[in-house]
């Protein structure tokens, strides 16, 4: 059967669009799929907070890539997170290699639990999650921690210029000794890469890293799906012109 009539299967039987193209059909269309990133590469933000540890994204938040982020945090499309985890397991397998492999231990930025609640999902964990499984099965000593927690009275960081994001986050982020604990038992001299789903100011990335850090646990990147490209003003005037 071919990918057109796959598709027109599937919106038959099933109902729906691919989220890219909005061809009906599967949730990502076989020429949507193909036109995803087979890489990444360093996108840090510009200006990075200081002391970031090195960002890596499979590509810029925008077009398919976008509307996966959206459709699986916003959306609860569960049929995303294959393709989502595979995008930051590439960011993960370049930031290995620019910054030397050994056992790794991905840890998700974790989400407010308000947000978990009206979502019923954590996108970012089950991603990174998934990333995780994806690297195992090629062979990569790779594993993931739900390490960090929230603490009460963060808001939702939409809307939020650098400096307010800054202010929301400073210190909201924690390190339950627990959990060390438990990977100080099973996986010694392990290196640490945060993961989230997009990177934008780099100011929740960067609180992740200082809960991570001030508990003696080195963070070796910071990998994402896909990165904010934030324009400059001549961009800017040359758009409203």
């Amino acid at each position: 059967m071919s990918n057109r009539l796959a598709d027109a299967w599937h919106d038959l039987v099933v109902g729906g669009r691919c989220v890219g193209c909005r061809r009906p059909g599967r949730l990502l269309c076989h020429d949507c799929r193909a036109g995803l990133p087979d890489g990444a590469r360093l996108s840090p933000p510009t200006p990075a907070p200081p002391g970031l540890a090195p960002v890596f994204a499979a590509g810029p938040y925008d077009g398919t890539l976008k509307e996966l982020v959206i459709g699986l945090k916003e959306h609860q499309l569960l049929g995303l997170r294959g393709a989502l985890s595979g995008l930051l397991a590439l960011s993960v397998l370049e930031a290995m290699a620019a910054t030397g492999a050994g056992p790794t231990i991905l840890v998700p930025v974790p989400s407010r639990r308000a947000s978990v609640r009206e979502r019923g999902l954590d996108s970012t964990a089950t991603i990174t999650r998934g990333a995780a499984v994806v690297l195992r099965r090629h062979g990569l000593g790779v594993r993931h921690h739900r390490l960090l927690r929230t603490r009460p009275g963060v808001v939702d960081q939409a809307g939020l210029d650098s400096r307010q994001r800054q202010a929301n986050l400073e210190g909201s982020i924690t390190c339950p000794a627990s959990g060390i604990r438990t990977l100080a038992r099973t996986t010694p001299r392990a290196t640490f890469i945060v993961c989230d789903d997009v990177i934008t100011t780099g100011a929740t990335a960067r609180e992740a890293q200082r809960a991570l850090e001030s508990v003696g646990l080195g963070v070796r990147a910071i990998t994402t799906v896909a990165a904010t490209q934030r324009r400059s003003r001549v961009q800017m005037q040359e758009t409203v012109m």
